[in-house]
């Protein structure tokens, strides 16, 4: 076969296998993106900041389940093949994603609502542990060893092109029917399109083959017998597992979910910066920073994968909490004074009587508009008594709903790239870091088990464990960020002693 011909079949290996994935991705970050809105339909009305946590663990279980999915699927990839395993992962990412469009809300259907979404969560989960091994792993199978780093990274892209889309079907998705009925029952439209998309991926991957090392093993009758057994009985295979994990996907992990997740939770949770605003940032700092993906993917064939993934989460440590500050401070309106006011709307009141009494909670609420061009709500509550006729401050005044300056909206987008920027360099590289570390019959396996451990229960825990411990009495905004600067400094360290920088090698190990 010509050189000409073997690019172009690379690259619609990579085309079929990146689609596939990208979908996956989408359906996998779609309830993240909406954790909010879905939180008020899946629990009671009163349940205030814990509906937002619990469905934020409900998010994290998906998470939790993807090293047993690397397991089975893991398993199923070396036994049976590259191409049927990720094929079926796919059928259950997308059924399961349909799905979830259709429960029915707290109001109708009680605890069971958010127990079956739990359970979808759960397939999501384990259909995802057994997808990412089998694309990396096929691409990388199809690729010349010393370009692994360049074709690889082009599957990395898809993590992040998933929760690109996501968010672009969400913002117009909310746009077109507006946002009264996007939080009442349009939230589900993208969970429902997800099926089309997963219709399109399985026509075009029942056209792929299977991958030539896997076909050739299979040929000369050298497939493993027992994937797990020779995984994870092997001393020195499973010494390069923990090695992975602990030296690399781990802090891998948690950088690339910071960057992505909770930077826009908090931005919008924290900072109660506008929906729209919010996801525009990410949507912006995500197209800005795709392309280095494969630049620090291509970068990693030529200096090797070690120190490139080890400088990203290096630069994340430093870095995290000075750029989290700049989001509280760019966004504390509390220090507002006449002379930064622009405009204020007529007030808005609204009163409640309080039990067993007389007295009052009357909440004033009025849109605000400053010279620098950004915009907010202002509630100020107070209780007024009614006998004596006097009123009390029952609360701070609450600010939500900010639009950002442009100056400062660019400002976010900024800190934004750079902390996906990150995410490209300890990301780019990964994929083939793991490949080179296993041999072709366990590779699947091996490899998958490391990677999901790492993104599934380190990184996908970030969200949930950084809001958890913001929550807790005593803690500030910032305390959530602990979490991954944690894990991230112990994975440097470990990686930095144990791991290889070795180029990767010309043949096939």
């Amino acid at each position: 076969m010509s050189k000409e011909l073997q690019k172009n079949n690379i690259f619609k290996v990579i085309g079929a296998s990146s689609l596939g994935t990208l979908i996956e991705w989408y359906d996998f970050y779609i309830f993240g993106s909406l954790a909010t809105i879905i939180g008020a339909q899946l629990f009671p009305a009163d349940a205030g900041a814990s509906a937002l946590i619990n469905t934020l663990a409900i998010f994290a279980a998906g998470f939790i389940v993807r090293p047993f999915g690397a397991l089975v699927f893991g398993r199923l990839g070396d036994l049976i093949g590259r191409k049927y395993t990720f094929l079926l992962t796919l059928v259950l990412m997308g059924g399961s994603t349909f799905l979830i469009g259709l429960i029915p809300s707290y109001s109708s259907i009680g605890y069971a609502a958010p127990i079956l979404v739990l359970i979808l969560r759960l397939v999501q989960g384990l259909a995802l542990g057994g997808e990412y091994g089998g694309a990396a792993t096929y691409v990388a199978e199809h690729a010349p060893a010393n370009k692994r780093g360049f074709f690889t990274s082009w599957i990395q892209t898809t993590a992040t092109g998933g929760l690109f889309l996501s968010l672009g079907v969400i913002v117009l998705t909310k746009n077109l029917i507006g946002a009264s009925a996007f939080a009442d029952w349009g939230w589900r439209i993208p969970f429902l399109l997800s099926i089309l998309l997963v219709g399109v991926s399985i026509y075009i991957r029942l056209k792929m083959h299977e991958s030539p090392m896997f076909t050739k093993l299979k040929t000369e009758g050298k497939v493993s017998k027992n994937p797990l057994k020779e995984s994870f009985n092997n001393k020195t295979n499973f010494k390069m597992v923990l090695l992975a994990l602990f030296g690399a996907t781990m802090g891998q992990g948690v950088i690339w979910y910071t960057g992505q997740f909770y930077a826009q939770s908090f931005i919008e949770n924290t900072c109660k910066v506008d929906f729209n605003d919010s996801r525009y940032i990410l949507l912006w700092a995500i197209a800005f920073a795709t392309p280095f993906f494969v630049i620090f993917g291509s970068w990693s064939d030529k200096v090797g994968r070690k120190w490139i993934m080890l400088l990203g989460m290096l630069l994340g440590i430093l870095f995290y909490r000075p750029i989290y500050q700049v989001f509280l401070d760019d966004t504390d309106f509390t220090k507002v004074t006449q002379q930064d006011i622009q405009a204020i709307s007529d007030p808005v009141v609204t009163r409640t009587l309080m039990d067993g009494t007389r007295d009052s909670l009357i909440s004033t609420s009025a849109n605000v508009t400053l010279l620098s061009g950004s915009s907010y709500q202002r509630i100020q509550s107070h209780i007024k008594f009614e006998e004596k006729g006097k009123t009390a401050a029952v609360q701070p005044d609450q600010f939500k709903d900010k639009k950002l300056s442009t100056v400062v909206f660019w400002k976010f987008v900024a800190l934004v790239f750079f902390q996906i920027l990150l995410v490209t360099m300890v990301y780019g590289p990964i994929a083939a870091f793991l490949v080179e570390l296993f041999p072709t019959k366990i590779r699947y396996t091996s490899m998958s088990l490391p990677y999901h451990v790492g993104n599934g229960v380190f990184g996908g825990l970030v969200p949930f464990i950084a809001t958890l411990i913001a929550s807790f009495s005593g803690s500030t905004p910032l305390s959530g960020l602990w979490y991954p600067i944690g894990i991230a400094s112990l994975s440097f360290i470990i990686g930095a002693v144990y791991l290889s920088n070795k180029k990767p090698a010309e043949t096939e190990a």
